[in-house]
């Protein structure tokens, strides 16, 4: 019985590398398009402003945002308005478009092993941008407001999103070996 599954898991492997490129289509698709409203625009402030790769899209240097943040769900007008001049919403279309073309072209692997691999690759590179937020914004880790349990390896909710990106990673090289393989094949 457990060869039977085990010989049917094995053979799942075209299967799962299209699962895999689905399901990262799906995630990107899905977040890119969420930026173009401004909750999920005003979210990922912290972390571009406060990244030294990323924050010369934003006007405003780290850490004036602290004051302007919107909780989710909240409309603050002042608070709003000093995101436009912020270009935080400019920013942050711009960065959901790049998203969704990154996960349709993962996408496309499907049937197109090299525009698959370029997909891949430019997520690779999207998963290191994210992950490096971790060592650049104060606000993925609990801070010190009166537990003992604050700081690092602590992740507050804005860390444990950014960590999660080390499965992107992952299975976004498992589908650029993929594609590498099948390009070679050829």
């Amino acid at each position: 019985m457990i060869n039977k599954l085990l010989s049917f898991f094995a053979n799942l492997e075209k299967c799962s590398f299209s699962f895999i490129r689905v399901s990262i289509f799906v995630i990107m698709a899905w977040i890119g398009g969420l930026k173009v409203f401004p909750y999920e625009a005003d979210g990922i402030v912290p972390f571009v402003a406060n990244s030294p790769v990323m924050s010369f899209f934003y006007k405003y240097e780290a850490p004036e945002y602290k004051q302007y943040m919107n909780p989710e769900g909240a409309f603050i007008e002042k608070n709003r308005q000093w995101h436009t001049e912020n270009r935080t919403y400019l920013f942050s279309y711009g960065l959901g478009a790049a998203i969704v073309i990154i996960g349709t072209l993962v996408l496309a692997g499907i049937v197109n092993p090299k525009v698959g691999a370029v997909g891949d690759f430019l997520t690779l590179i999207m998963s290191v941008v994210t992950l490096s937020f971790l060592i650049t914004t104060p606000e993925n880790w609990v801070p010190a407001l009166g537990d003992s349990e604050f700081g690092f390896p602590y992740l507050s909710g804005r860390g444990r999103l950014v960590i999660k990106d080390l499965i992107m990673m992952a299975a976004a090289l498992a589908s650029l070996s993929e594609n590498s393989r099948r390009i070679l094949k050829k």
